[in-house]
């Protein structure tokens, strides 16, 4: 599957422009929606006029969501991260 086919958004995905780190509820939320019903997919860095801008330090960021996921969200919740 590619990127661009889960443009949009929609109750299985959703998207976000950057990995908020002084407000990581506004994508934690969607990380704990997610694991409370059939899953979905967060998507990292297109805006919301749906344009690829990708992420500056891809590794870094990763890291922080998975260390955030598991200091906020009980239990954990299966995450399976993709880098692209």
């Amino acid at each position: 599957m590619k990127i661009t086919d889960l443009l949009g958004e929609a109750t299985e995905y959703d998207k976000k422009q950057a990995v908020e780190h002084k407000k990581v509820k506004s994508w934690l939320k969607s990380v704990s929606a997610f694991a409370n019903t059939a899953g979905g997919t967060l998507i990292f860095g297109i805006t919301d006029s749906e344009e690829i801008v990708g992420l500056e330090d891809i590794k870094s960021d990763s890291e922080f969501i998975s260390q955030k996921i598991k200091e906020r969200i009980s239990p954990f919740p299966e995450v399976i991260m993709k880098l692209r």
